[in-house]
C-alpha cells in the first residue's frame, strides 16, 4: 500500500531554534532550524544538525541562515528550502512517487495575516497541499494534555527562541494573548554582551547558547547549583586566549531585565482576563513550555512575582509539536484550526 498511498499526513513545529516534525504520532525530526545553501547556485548543501555543525563556521562558498527570526519567517526562499529538507528526512521511503501532504503546523499566536501567509505559502511550495495553522500556545496546552474544550481557563507561558506566546484557553479558543518579542535568542545575546562587557572576551552565538543551557539560571540562589562552566575565547582588546570560569549567578544577573519582561507580559495578560477566567487559573495554576522552560529557577522566581503556582511542564520542548500531532488526528473535531 505504501507504493500507492498518495497522501501523508506530518505535524510541524516550526520554530525559530528547533524544527519538530511528528510522523504516524512519534517524533520523526527534532533538528535546529537551520540551513546551509551555496552562494553561487542558492542550492541546499545542508538542513537541521549538519547545518548547524556548519554555523559560524563557514568559507566564503557556503551561509548558513537561520531562516526564523522572532518566530517569523525572515528568509522566505531559505524556509522554504529548510522544511523541504526535512520534511525528506521523513517521507519519500518507500513511495514512487511524492506523496501530498496534509499538514498541521504550529505559528505564533501574535502573527499578523501576512506572517501566517508566509508560513502557509512556505508549506505550499514545500509540498502540503491540505495546510492547517494552529496557535503555538493552543497547540502546547493541548500537548501537555489539557482539556481545551472545557469551560475552564488555563494559561500557558510559551518560552520558545524567537518569541514568547502568553494565553488563557477557554472552550477551545484564545481568550486573551501577548506575544513578546523576548525569548531563547533574547537570553542569548544578553549573554554574549555579558562577556564581552564584564570579562572582555569575544563569544559566539554558539558559545554563548553553551553557557545558557550549562549555567543559565533565573535565580541567584539555587539548590542545586551548576558548575561553573570554562569559557575559552579571545581578548576583545588584545586577542590573546583567555579562559574565564562563568557562575551561574552572573548569568542570572545578566538574564534579569529579558526575563522581568516577561513577568510584567504575563502580568498584564492576567490584568485583561474576565475575573472567572482568573479564578481557575489561580486554581490550576500557571503552565511553563518551550525551551525558555528549562531555565533553571524561572518557575520559583515567577512564583513568588505572581503569587500563582507555575508548572514546567515534562518535556518542555516537545509540547507544542504533540499538540500539534494531536490536533493532525482530530483535524475535523477541533473547530481552531486555521484552514
Amino acid at each position: 500500500m505504501g507504493l500507492f498511498s498518495f497522501t501523508q499526513e506530518i505535524a510541524m513545529d516550526l520554530g525559530t531554534a528547533n524544527t519538530i516534525i511528528i510522523y504516524d504520532g512519534k517524533i520523526a525530526v527534532d533538528e535546529p532550524s537551520v540551513v546551509a545553501l551555496d552562494r553561487r547556485t542558492e542550492k541546499m548543501i545542508a538542513v537541521g544538525d549538519r547545518a548547524k555543525k556548519m554555523h559560524e563556521k563557514t568559507n566564503e562558498n557556503i551561509r548558513t541562515i537561520r531562516p526564523l527570526r522572532d518566530g517569523v519567517i525572515a528568509d522566505f526562499y531559505a524556509c522554504e528550502q529548510m522544511m523541504r529538507g526535512l520534511i525528506k528526512k521523513v517521507s519519500t521511503r518507500g513511495h514512487l512517487f511524492s506523496p501530498s501532504l496534509k499538514m498541521v503546523i504550529g505559528v505564533p499566536s501574535g502573527s499578523t495575516e501576512v506572517e501566517l501567509r508566509a508560513v502557509r505559502d512556505s508549506a505550499e511550495h514545500a509540498g502540503g497541499r491540505d495546510v492547517y495553522l494552529l496557535f503555538e500556545p493552543m497547540a502546547a496546552a493541548i500537548g501537555i494534555g489539557l482539556d481545551v474544550e472545557a469551560p475552564e481557563g488555563n494559561m500557558i507561558v510559551d518560552i520558545g527562541g524567537g518569541s514568547t506566546e502568553i494565553a488563557v484557553i477557554s472552550l477551545g479558543g484564545i481568550v486573551c494573548n501577548s506575544s513578546i518579542r523576548i525569548a531563547g535568542d533574547d537570553f542569548t545575546a544578553d549573554i554574549q554582551q555579558y562577556m564581552s562587557r564584564q570579562h572582555n572576551v569575544k563569544v559566539s552565538e554558539r558559545m554563548a547558547e553553551r553557557i545558557k543551557i550549562h549555567v543559565g539560571a533565573a535565580l541567584t540562589e539555587l539548590e542545586d547549583a551548576p558548575e561553573d562552566y570554562i569559557v575559552h575565547g579571545p581578548n576583545r582588546i588584545t586577542a590573546l586566549p583567555m579562559t574565564v570560569p562563568v557562575c551561574y549567578q552572573e548569568i542570572a544577573h545578566c538574564l534579569d531585565k529579558s526575563i522581568a519582561k516577561i513577568e510584567t507580559a504575563v502580568l498584564s495578560a492576567l490584568e485583561n482576563t474576565p475575573p472567572e477566567l482568573y479564578a481557575d487559573i489561580v486554581s490550576n495554576g500557571i503552565y511553563l513550555a518551550g525551551g525558555g522552560a528549562l531555565m533553571r529557577g524561572l518557575d520559583k522566581r515567577m512564583q513568588d512575582k505572581i503569587n500563582i503556582p507555575f508548572h514546567v511542564a515534562d518535556e518542555p520542548l516537545l509540547c507544542v509539536a504533540r499538540g500539534t500531532g494531536v490536533a493532525l488526528k482530530n483535524v475535523d473535531k477541533f473547530s481552531f484550526l486555521m484552514r
